[in-house]
């Protein structure tokens, strides 16, 4: 950010609140909405709507002229290099008087009263501006005094006790209001600000799951001696919707507020509400109208496009979630060696830890010394020196995981897959047909996660950066094939979800039938939706949103929030 730059009275009121807050939403310009904000716009509707200069009026009652009322003027020094929105502004002639519009209440005060000295003792209420809402209304001021007119008061209209509360513009409130926005400025210009410790109003923010301020404080000091517990405000459970159309010739368009998908003929097949949805999959011959398009890119939705058999082709995907700020520090991270070898030995060890769970849970005949080499593997992982040590390690629990893992499975299809190992460009075999699917759908997951934390999917740190490769979703996803990709495969097949009529063999390999890719979808949405507890703060998560988090948090690691990575690993 340069002095030349334009800044919103908006957010730099918000800096008031949160410093974290005001990085986030004017440097990285993420926004989340919330309750409290959908309520806020339902109090604007009225007074946001642009309105017409007219000269004043007379006013019948006092023969003086009424003051002109403009809504949502926009208003921009180049002295300060900032700009507002005013909800509402009363002009008369030179002098004006700002009016913003809040959904809440004001603040209350409670001052003791001497009536008589030792004798009676009463108390008053008084109504206050908050903080932000005081550098909002002083910020306006100083632009329409910069506007050449004269500002004597601001008003704030607090809508939940429906109150005018004046407040005076004076040289105290210029100077606060200055020093705000002179604090923003230099904190914009900075690194990140830490987070709030404990703070009582972080709960409510919606920034929260993005921020992550009791997550990020509790890795910082878990190695000292303070003792602080992570409070469980990640949302627990989500209800939004994922789609995945996969039949040829489908189109997927929009009709109001809904999205509609016709077959060939034109005739609409099914319609679902725009309001739930979260996601969007393509597989195959399926259309996209640009009318769909646009009004996803409206609500933040991306959209993948993959092929027949799962490989993750292209995706659209909305600019709200790039950020420069983190993107330049991901390239930089990543041209050092030395966070590279962090992050591969925390992926790579809990990665075989997971692999080596679930073969405890599922072999019906383990040998404990396999049980032992694994966790040696894990051990010798994460305490490698190189990263091409920890490929090493890596691949040789990779050879032992899937020389037992046909043991896993009850169905005749295992002795198949034991035969031709795991193979997958072409998967000759139901099982590692359906392996390659779920790995696939799991790096569209991962994928969209890293957009979400507003970093780049195709700058890696363990896995090798190629063209057209999303090498950092190769990398998050390395913990969670063996707890999602691995187990919806055993699931499936072992409860006949799966079996041999749900694939078709062809010269190109093992495929899946539309019966087959209807039946793993919806086994692999119910894992995704399964909630599990986090080992470290204690709270649970569906696995969606559990490869969410890991994503803001190495987002977090690489901002150098937090000096350590930890990944999932069940018992």
């Amino acid at each position: 950010m340069t002095d030349e730059s334009f800044w919103s009275a908006r957010n730099v009121a918000e800096y008031a609140y949160c410093p974290r807050l005001f990085y986030y939403m004017q440097v990285e310009g993420i926004f989340v909405p919330s309750d409290d904000t959908e309520k806020g716009l339902a109090v604007h509707k009225h007074v946001d709507k642009s309105s017409i200069i007219k000269k004043n009026q007379p006013n019948r009652d006092t023969n003086s002229e009424r003051p002109t009322i403009v809504r949502s003027l926009v208003l921009t020094s180049q002295s300060l290099g900032l700009t507002a929105t005013l909800d509402l502004a009363e002009i008369s002639d030179h002098s004006a008087v700002p009016i913003e519009y809040r959904k809440g209440r004001s603040k209350r005060s409670t001052i003791s009263l001497d009536i008589q000295a030792d004798v009676e003792k009463r108390s008053h209420v008084t109504r206050e501006a908050w903080p932000t809402d005081r550098v909002q209304v002083g910020l306006q001021a100083l632009l329409l005094e910069d506007a050449g007119y004269t500002v004597c008061e601001a008003i704030i209209y607090y809508a939940a006790e429906k109150y005018r509360l004046r407040i005076l513009v004076d040289d105290a409130l210029k100077r606060e209001s200055l020093k705000t926005f002179k604090d923003a400025k230099h904190c914009a210009k900075g690194s990140r600000p830490l987070p709030l410790i404990n703070d009582s109003r972080c709960p409510k923010c919606s920034l929260q799951p993005v921020c992550l301020p009791d997550e990020v404080n509790y890795q910082r000091v878990q190695h000292t001696k303070n003792q602080l517990t992570p409070r469980k405000i990640w949302p627990p459970r989500d209800d939004g919707i994922h789609v995945v159309a996969q039949r040829d010739g489908v189109k997927v368009g929009v009709r109001g507020m809904e999205l509609k998908f016709t077959d060939k003929n034109g005739t609409i097949v099914k319609t679902m509400p725009l309001a739930k949805l979260e996601s969007l999959s393509l597989l195959g011959a399926v259309q996209l109208t640009t009318q769909a398009i646009r009004v996803l890119a409206d609500k933040n939705i991306p959209v993948a496009f993959l092929s027949p058999a799962g490989r993750l082709i292209a995706m659209i995907d909305p600019l709200d979630s790039v950020s420069a700020v983190v993107r330049k520090m991901q390239v930089r991270k990543f041209d050092n060696l030395k966070p590279c070898l962090e992050l591969a030995r925390a992926l790579v060890s809990a990665k075989i830890i997971n692999q080596r769970t679930l073969l405890l849970r599922n072999h019906s005949d383990l040998p404990k010394q396999i049980v032992v080499d694994l966790a040696k593997e894990a051990k010798h992982a994460a305490e490698a020196h190189s990263i091409d040590s920890v490929r090493g390690h890596e691949g040789h629990a990779a050879a032992i995981y899937f020389r037992y893992f046909s043991g896993m499975f009850k169905e005749s299809l295992a002795m198949e897959f034991k035969a031709n190992g795991r193979k997958r460009r072409p998967p000759p075999d139901p099982i590692n047909a359906c392996l390659s699917m779920a790995y696939s759908m799991l790096t569209h997951e991962c994928v969209t996660a890293l957009r979400l934390a507003r970093l780049e999917p195709s700058i890696g740190g363990f896995h090798v950066s190629k063209p057209g490769r999303p090498a950092f979703a190769l990398d998050l996803m390395e913990p969670f094939r063996p707890l999602i990709g691995d187990s919806v495969a055993i699931s499936c097949f072992n409860r006949g979800e799966l079996t041999e009529k749900h694939f078709q063999r062809t010269d190109s390999g093992c495929l899946f039938t539309d019966a087959g890719r209807r039946s793993f979808f919806n086994a692999l949405g119910r894992r995704m939706d399964t909630e599990i507890t986090h080992p470290v703060f204690e709270y649970r998560l569906s696995y969606r949103r559990m490869i969410v988090l890991h994503a803001r948090m190495i987002a977090s690691w690489i901002m150098d929030d937090v000096p350590s990575l930890t990944f999932l690993t069940t018992r």
